[in-house]
């Protein structure tokens, strides 16, 4: 069952179940909210990208993943992304062969974002978030 925690006003954060639907879902409600923003060119990169650090987190971590979008202040700005889960160890990058399946990730989230990077969970918590930035277009 996904957990909708707010989509009023400027942030919009899901809670969803360490469950394989989760990452279907994700790519769902992050799409739906983003066209009820009018940033719907930002779709497609978007989705993408919450959907790799979404299965990051199902692959590596237990418990709830949280997905958090903060709409950007003005016309000039970002779009924020973060996403949650209750494991400390910060992703790590690697290079993936070219027949290997996975591995590419991290690298397509620093080469599609305008930045990303990872901080310890909110003070009380344990976990971690991965968050990028994406430019408005225009």
């Amino acid at each position: 069952m996904i957990g909708v925690i707010d989509t009023e006003g400027d942030c919009a954060a899901w809670d969803f179940p360490a469950d394989p639907g989760a990452v279907r879902t994700a790519r769902s409600v992050v799409r739906e909210q983003l066209g009820d923003w009018g940033l719907a060119p930002l779709g497609d990169v978007t989705v993408l990208l919450v959907s790799e650090l979404v299965t990051n987190s199902l692959r590596h971590a237990s418990g709830p993943i949280g997905v958090r979008l903060v709409r950007p202040a003005g016309p000039l700005g970002t779009l924020l992304v973060e996403v949650s889960d209750p494991l400390p160890d910060p992703p790590l990058a690697r290079v993936a062969a070219p027949d290997d399946e996975g591995g590419r990730g991290l690298q397509l989230v620093a080469r599609s974002s305008r930045s990303w990077g990872t901080r310890p969970g909110r003070t009380g918590s344990t976990g971690k978030t991965v968050w990028f930035e994406l430019a408005l277009p225009g």
